[in-house]
């Protein structure tokens, strides 16, 4: 960690505060995801926080890295400002952690408003504290009193009213922020059934006190007294009391990246707003982060789809105990007892995954997610017992270290090593939560063992295989991993590898398409099967952007 404190806000002020206000996010995260209440009680506001903030400092640390060590060859502010707001964009989590990514981008906008200047003074600071505001409450569909929103705006009116160093600016926005969050619980009225403050300005709160110590070098005391213990008070008894209101409201929450320009984005707010609540969309310069709470996942991600190239989607299912309303009053979410957590290939699956269910991790083609991401998936799950599917052979160690680390946390995970995205819609058919835990693993796990899976892709270039040399754009037909078939026709090699599956036996095929397959290969391969196999169902899915043109299944 850099030496504090800094004298003015440049680059190295910049990492020092982002690493600080990482450090003081881990020490409230327990804290902060126990009052949570608001939009949504799942008790995860304090770790979505510390997860974008974690992925803003990493992207400053690599800005640094790439100019060396030395305080003499420190980047300029510009970069570092701008590596810190695209990475907190990129690893935005949840409602409060997307609103933070706009903050921190609000910021930036001022920050390396000029490219050439090395740091800026106390001056600069007030401006980048209004515009982060700002935006981040342009940025909300429907902005509501008593959250994030208002500590943001009052740490900027206070910081306006203030003149002197980065230091005294602050400073005077930590304590209007403070004197904020202590007023949330008379703004919202589910804040004071519970008893707490906003979990997402309790957020802020501590960010703003890393921004204090990276000036001073002194660590602020937390100034909400009354709201500090009824915080304690909480930690003590549990969860919140909150009085349960009528009727239930999304339930799912979708979150992905967005490559799009701004007119598309704009009718693409208008089609969420529609669909769901909690709508957030931060970011700009062509790249998106999207958050909303919908009842039809699939049709979120079709939105996107639409607007531009939504990748990384996060679809995470609130669970049948929930109530999910646009109102104030909102009962605490109950950990549920059991989840199914899935690698997912494309956006068309995360959408049929979290329909079933399931909390979702979509890998890219190239872009495997790391163990963090699964342990991260497995804490949206919130729930006691966790089946985790990696749906991919090469996924199996990075999905045991994220089982083990999760299992570290109090959580029983029972990983399937399903090496298919179809092995996993197999053990997600026969899923039964209300079973034993270890009947419902041996039934899941069964019915992916049971399903053998083929893929059909093109060759990107030559290469030796079980089947012969292949030439780059050759179609190959791999069944179980291996390399059986090598056409020039997607639709031939496709239905040569069904036959090949089927000769064993099978009572159920099943497709799914990726957005570069033919149009018409699924009507073709469902009426082979009708007309050669007697008494064997098909079933197809879109896959969206999934890698391979084909998936398929048979069991």
């Amino acid at each position: 960690m850099p030496q504090v404190p800094q004298t003015f806000f440049d680059a190295l002020a910049v990492r020092t505060w982002c690493g600080l206000a990482l450090r003081a996010l881990g020490r409230a995260r327990e804290e902060i995801d126990a009052i949570n209440v608001y939009p949504v009680a799942d008790g995860d506001t304090g770790t979505n926080l510390y997860l974008t903030m974690e992925s803003a400092v990493a992207a400053v640390e690599a800005v640094f890295d790439g100019h060396g060590t030395l305080t003499e060859r420190k980047p300029p502010l510009a970069d570092a400002a701008r590596a810190m707001a695209h990475g907190a964009l990129i690893g935005a989590r949840g409602n409060s952690g997307t609103i933070l990514a706009q903050l921190l981008r609000g910021m930036a906008q001022v920050l390396a408003a000029d490219g050439e200047t090395a740091h800026t003074d106390g001056e600069g600071l007030r401006l980048a504290l209004r515009r982060a505001a700002d935006s981040a409450r342009h940025a909300v569909a429907h902005p509501v009193e008593g959250t994030v929103l208002s500590v943001a705006s009052a740490a900027a009116d206070a910081a306006d009213g203030t003149d002197g160093d980065c230091g005294t600016v602050a400073r005077a926005a930590y304590e209007g922020a403070c004197a904020a969050l202590a007023a949330t619980p008379g703004q919202l009225a589910v804040l004071e059934r519970a008893g707490v403050v906003d979990a997402g300005g309790r957020g802020l709160v501590a960010v703003l006190a890393a921004l204090v110590e990276t000036f001073t070098g002194e660590v602020p005391v937390f100034m909400v007294l009354e709201a500090h213990a009824r915080v304690e008070a909480v930690l003590d008894s549990g969860a919140p009391e909150v009085t349960p209101c009528e009727g239930d409201g999304p339930a799912f929450e979708v979150i992905y990246l967005l490559e799009a320009d701004d007119s598309a984005v704009t009718r693409l707010r208008q089609r969420l707003d529609a669909l769901g609540d909690s709508l957030v969309v931060v970011g700009g310069d062509g790249l998106w982060n999207v958050h909303v709470h919908v009842d039809d996942a699939g049709a979120a991600v079709e939105a996107g789809v639409e607007a531009g190239r939504p990748y990384r989607i996060r679809i995470t299912h609130f669970g049948l105990g929930d109530v999910h309303t646009t109102g104030a009053e909102r009962p605490p979410r109950e950990r549920a007892q059991r989840a199914v957590v899935a690698v997912v290939p494309g956006e068309g699956l995360a959408g049929l995954y979290g329909e079933a269910g399931a909390t979702t991790v979509l890998a890219r083609p190239g872009e495997p997610p790391a163990s963090g991401e699964l342990v991260a998936a497995v804490r949206r799950a919130h729930a006691r017992e966790v089946v985790l599917l990696p749906n991919d052979a090469e996924l199996r160690h990075t999905a045991a270290a994220a089982a083990e680390q999760a299992r570290a946390e109090g959580i029983r995970v029972a990983l399937i090593p399903t090496r298919s995205a179809v092995q996993g819609i197999a053990a997600l058919a026969v899923h039964e939560p209300e079973r034993r835990f270890d009947e419902d693993v041996v039934s899941m796990t069964s019915a992916a063992g049971a399903t053998r899976y083929a893929e059909v892709a093109v060759a990107e270039r030559q290469s030796w295989t079980m089947a012969g040399i292949c030439q780059a754009g050759d179609v190959l037909g791999l069944v179980d991993g291996d390399v059986a078939v090598i056409g020039a026709d997607v639709t031939a090699t496709a239905r040569a590898v069904l036959d090949r599956m089927l000769a064993a036996g099978g009572e159920l095929v099943t497709l799914v398409l990726g957005d570069e397959a033919p149009v018409s290969v699924a009507d073709i391969l469902e009426i082979h099967v009708r007309e050669s196999y007697l008494a064997v169902d098909t079933v197809v899915y879109r896959g969206g952007r999934q890698g391979a043109l084909l998936l398929i299944g048979v069991e």
